[in-house]
């Protein structure tokens, strides 16, 4: 990749820099033994000894960074990082970039944000996912601030596309689940400020079911934008079209290279004239402020306010050369970190969505196929930024060929039968969503969170791996010491039974290269838990049962009321009671000896309290009140029929 921080004439600036930085005032560290072990580590270095030049450059650069000097330390981190990194020390390249980065941001400079991409590169990243079903924490983690915004899911993703110039669907958005498997939630259309509504593509959104994003642009500049006729009839237009519009006016605003491009403040004024007027005229309209994910550290002074936004947007495309140029590597760059930003400056106050993005798996400069990389990348993109990033909550897919503008890359699905067949594999799964509605939820009520926590019946694991080489080879699962799967290509996810993972298992991540090096591995805590279903329907505690000596401990006031009993708690002597009809059930925590109307049962393990909950064996809770219990081992699921 191109990187004017690592280019022949940034290095002459930067020890030309150095040499009047340590001439200069007091401010700057200016000892005379400063001076001479500079010069001996340049010595080292152009006598090839870098190695030794190494532990001279720390010390320079921790002695400039306790003098507040932040521009000679971002110099000495740079040639730290620049000789790891050649060395293939990665791991130690990885903290010097970071070093410069943070030291030039404390010299009111943002020439680091390509030091935080090489790190990113050649980061080594072994992460581990798992699905669980619906509880109180899985709905916190997607929604931090505790509020849903105006069509924002409690958790899951809206899938969005752009199909306009895909022959196979144009703008008929009803062939969507024909060609895909599956209907998409939102479709994407582009329209020009001061032209009329874009009804027809509407009226094809709502025939299709789904919500249209409508990227308006006011391509004359934001001098045309302001409150009167026609922004008020566009608007009652919106409105009656009778579905959800997401509109994102003037996106990427943060770039030179759109006709909108203007201050900070007027843009601010403009965006907030327009949500105003929405929000008088067209409840169903969301305002999406959608800046670009560069330049870096750009896009905050554009915000306009949490007042006028309801969901935070950005383009970010995944490309293996910057703007179709092989001159300008880019295979190392994933679309993960790239989110970072944006996410931790706005997703605890607002929902986010990827506006456009999309994956080039081949580059029209060169005639190459980037297969293997764009599938890789596609994966990324769709299984493993929602779990990273929860507040994600909407992905529209920019289904384009481009083989005749600047970019020269081509992202559309149908032109490269693996992305079309991972695409429609990946969202298969019910955490992508197809209806656009508030508090809407993936139809089997589960989402995804960290592997560490225990998980009911089943899971599916999915993992985050990101390696200098780019490309894995193979990625070998192993539980408890034993090799469970091997993978060589996408999607890398693995499903498990409860029953396969015993309390307290470990499950070891093994990563390889192309040349079957192996890389990275990395182990993780996995753990199952026994689940209740009742009647056919899963549970849901906030105490969850607990295994004691081969014995399942259940929640007893929890079961039993939803069995239809209603239940006591005798603080003095420590006994619930249970009554339902002429049965009555009485309990004593520390005893073996339970009661049905006053007969003697014996308990497998006695009654006790587990973080203040009354628990007691699976099977006499159950039973207690005429239910059948059976067990499913495959799952570890204690099975209550009632009927």
């Amino acid at each position: 990749m191109s990187r004017f921080a690592r280019s022949p004439l940034f290095r002459r600036i930067a020890a030309a820099s150095l040499g009047l930085m340590l001439l200069a005032g007091p401010a700057v560290v200016r000892a005379d033994d400063f001076w001479q072990l500079n010069n001996k580590a340049e010595a080292y270095k152009n006598a090839g000894r870098s190695d030794l030049a190494a532990p001279i450059w720390i010390e320079l650069m921790q002695r400039s960074a306790a003098a507040g000097d932040w521009s000679t330390a971002a110099i000495y981190a740079g040639r730290l990082n620049e000789y790891y990194d050649r060395i293939r020390d990665y791991e130690t390249a990885v903290r010097f970039y970071e070093l410069e980065n943070e030291y030039w941001l404390k010299d009111g400079k943002d020439w680091g944000a390509v030091d935080l991409e090489r790190a990113n590169q050649i980061r080594t990243t072994v992460e581990l996912y798992a699905s669980a079903a619906e509880d109180e924490e899985l709905l916190e983690r997607h929604t931090p601030s505790g509020e849903l915004a105006k069509f924002e899911p409690a958790y899951g993703l809206y899938l969005g596309i752009y199909s306009e110039q895909d022959p196979d669907m144009g703008n008929f958005f009803a062939r969507s689940e024909s060609i895909y498997g599956k209907k998409h939630a939102i479709y994407l259309a582009y329209s020009t400020y001061g032209q009329p509504f874009p009804a027809r593509y509407a009226n094809n959104a709502r025939e299709a079911g789904g919500a249209l994003q409508i990227a308006w642009q006011p391509l004359g500049g934001l001098d045309e934008v302001e409150d009167g006729a026609y922004l008020r009839e566009w608007a009652r237009r919106a409105k009656a079209s009778g579905i959800p519009i997401f509109l994102r006016f003037a996106g990427e605003m943060n770039g030179n290279w759109t006709p909108w491009a203007d201050t900070p403040k007027r843009y601010i004024e403009k965006f907030r004239t327009v949500a105003r007027v929405m929000k008088e005229e067209a409840p169903n309209v969301a305002m999406v402020w959608s800046p670009g994910d560069v330049p870096r550290y750009s896009m905050a002074a554009y915000y306009p306010g949490d007042e006028y936004v309801d969901w935070v947007g950005v383009s970010l495309y995944t490309e293996p050369y910057s703007n179709g140029d092989p001159q300008h590597n880019m295979k190392a760059t994933a679309p993960i970190e790239r989110l970072d930003e944006l996410y931790s400056l706005y997703a605890s106050r607002k929902p986010v969505m990827l506006s456009e993005t999309a994956v080039s798996f081949h580059t029209y400069a060169n005639g190459e196929d980037h297969t293997d990389y764009a599938l890789l990348n596609l994966q990324r993109l769709y299984e493993v930024m929602p779990l990273k990033y929860p507040r994600l909550k909407a992905i529209t897919y920019f289904n384009v060929d481009q083989q005749m503008t600047e970019s020269k890359n081509n992202y559309r699905l149908r032109d490269n039968p693996a992305m079309m067949e991972l695409y429609k594999n990946i969202i298969r799964d019910p955490y992508y969503l197809t209806t656009v509605k508030t508090g809407a939820k993936p139809d089997n009520k589960r989402a995804y969170r960290g592997a560490d926590i225990p998980f009911g019946q089943s899971t599916r694991l999915i993992p985050y791996v990101r390696i200098p080489d780019v490309i894995i080879g193979m990625l070998e699962y192993v539980l408890n010491g034993i090799t469970v799967a091997v993978q060589t290509e996408p999607p890398f996810r693995l499903e498990l039974q409860a029953g396969d993972v015993p309390e307290g298992s470990v499950m070891e991540l093994r990563v390889y290269n192309k040349a079957g090096e192996r890389v990275a591995q990395k182990a993780f805590g996995l753990s199952s838990r026994v689940s209740v279903e009742i009647d056919g329907v899963l549970q849901t505690f906030e105490q969850y049962p607990v295994l004691v000596d081969g014995t399942t401990l259940t929640p007893l006031r929890a079961i039993f009321e939803r069995m239809g009993a209603k239940v006591e708690w005798d603080e003095k002597t420590s006994t619930a009671t249970g009554r339902k009809g002429d049965t009555v059930v009485r309990l004593t925590i520390g005893q073996r000896t339970a009661y049905v109307n006053g007969k003697p049962v014996q308990l497998d393990q006695e009654a006790r309290l587990v973080n203040g909950y009354t628990m007691a064996p699976a099977r006499f809770v159950g039973e207690a009140f005429g239910g059948l219990v059976s067990w499913d081992g495959e799952t570890r699921t204690v099975r209550i029929d009632t009927d």
